[in-house]
């Protein structure tokens, strides 16, 4: 074990940087470009802290702890230091939280406000980007990204596509694709990664502008249906209606990853389109029911309760078992069931219809 000291406070830990042991015993460091499933990269100098016997303030993110260490973390000297580079970030920053899609859940937004920065002494050139929408499900507004490089860290280390890198030089410098082209056009698999490390508005969800800010919404934890390896999301709700779709790194499946059908395909849920009750042909519903129906939006069919369309199924499938043989049946089962219920529908196809015939729509 090392024994060191923070904020006059005795500390034994058996190894790590500044970072790691402050936050384990209840000590804050701020921080921009850290994020807990990355590497350490130590280049938004946030974490800045005074470690005695050393001259100049080191990044508690990569430094590691050693015997006898006494660090500040939160003396004039950090502080200043800190509210030195909010200043600097802010100068090349838009000033239109009021209207940004994060305000209210954006890191530096969260620290300017911490550190009383109210204004930038700096002045000079500000970088000017359009705000690119050519991709379906990503907006990037680069004007603010802060180059805190979390975006192509996940791309690299949790996604292993390497879809968007840095790009150009010194001031010129920006989070790209190889050749600045449509995230469409590279590797990129739409996985959102880069969204959820993104500590500012420069990287938000396409459908989701407009829909709500961080406190209209409120969370609801739940499964993704699209497969059966059971991601864990939260789906962020506003007056009963899904806007977005959000996923926390602590999630013992998924560790916080999604697919681009997990975190983007949820607007099938309040499409007009989409069947709430099932459906039986005309012909077929007067013919068992002896009445017309409830009419539907789709001619030829009309609205039935459950009771009778699963009858119905159910006399369908035996009266073709019991006509053509078991081989007359096949069942498509769907990547939307969990893998409990897939292994039911094999099983009725397997033993009570007696048929091998039986496929899954993830083939497709």
């Amino acid at each position: 074990m090392t024994t060191l000291t923070i904020n006059g406070k005795t500390i034994e830990a058996p190894g790590g940087t500044i970072l790691d042991v402050s936050r384990t015993n209840g000590i804050r460091i701020p921080t921009l470009c850290h994020h807990p499933a990355l590497a350490p990269k130590g280049a938004c100098r946030l974490c800045l802290v005074e470690v005695k016997g050393l001259r100049v303030l080191q990044p508690a993110c990569t430094y590691p702890i050693s015997e006898g260490m006494e660090v500040q973390t939160e003396s004039p000297k950090v502080r200043a230091a800190r509210k030195f580079v909010l200043e600097l970030l802010l100068s090349d920053h838009p000033k239109d939280c009021m209207t940004c899609e994060m305000c209210g859940n954006c890191e530096l937004q969260d620290l300017i406000y911490e550190y009383g920065v109210k204004e930038t002494p700096f002045a000079g050139e500000q970088h000017k980007y359009p705000l690119d929408d050519r991709d379906p499900f990503i907006l990037r507004d680069m004007e603010k990204c802060i180059r805190c490089r979390r975006c192509i860290r996940a791309c690299d280390e949790i996604q292993a596509v390497n879809a968007i890198t840095m790009i150009n030089r010194g001031f010129r410098s920006k989070v790209a694709t190889s050749f600045d082209t449509r995230l469409q056009d590279s590797n990129c698999v739409f996985c959102g990664q880069c969204i959820s490390v993104c500590p500012t508005g420069a990287l938000t969800e396409k459908d989701s502008h407009g829909q709500g800010r961080a406190w209209q919404t409120t969370k609801v934890t739940t499964t993704c249906p699209y497969c059966g390896v059971g991601c864990n999301f939260d789906l962020n709700v506003r007056d009963g209606k899904v806007v977005k779709v959000t996923s926390h790194w602590n999630n013992p499946v998924n560790k916080g990853a999604l697919c681009v059908k997990g975190r983007f395909g949820w607007q099938f849920l309040h499409s007009p389109d989409r069947l709430t009750k099932p459906l039986m042909k005309s012909s077929l519903w007067k013919e068992r029911k002896g009445t017309e129906g409830a009419p539907s939006r789709y001619e030829g069919f009309v609205e039935a309760d459950w009771e009778t369309a699963l009858d119905t199924v159910a006399k369908g499938l035996l009266t073709a078992k019991s006509e053509d043989g078991p081989d007359a049946v096949g069942i498509l089962a769907s990547a939307k069931c969990t893998n409990e219920e897939n292994y039911l529908i094999q099983k009725l196809a397997r033993r009570e219809i007696g048929t091998n015939n039986v496929d899954h729509c993830a083939r497709l």
